[in-house]
């Protein structure tokens, strides 16, 4: 199971500069979010040590959200550095994720 992410440990997971970071942002009443969990698990498995692989329940962390900007779910934030290296958002596929941690990896 993938860690679990909120407003108190947020910046901390995030601002690791020693590994990149991918946030999951999904809701528990988001069908698209709920359909690419188990994938987003998989990940956990597969980028062990290399990427961290993190999700957070937007409906239980809502100001945290609208600080991020993350307004439509599924989102997926992936940090480089501390930084915002990549999102997406909306109607994301699989591929889309897996192409985005590669670029994070080649950087």
């Amino acid at each position: 199971m993938t860690a679990e992410l909120n407003s108190d440990n947020y910046d901390a997971e995030t601002n690791d500069p020693s590994v990149p970071v991918m946030v999951d942002f999904w809701g528990p009443q988001c069908g698209p979010c709920l359909a690419l969990s188990p994938f987003v698990d998989g990940l956990e498995e597969k980028y062990h040590g290399k990427i961290k692989i993190r999700k957070l329940n937007a409906s239980e962390n809502k100001r945290l959200c609208l600080r991020l900007r993350v307004l439509n779910l599924p989102t997926f934030l992936f940090y480089k550095g501390g930084k915002e290296a990549a999102r997406l958002t909306g109607e994301v596929k699989a591929q889309d994720i897996e192409k985005s941690l590669q670029a994070l990896l080649e950087e």
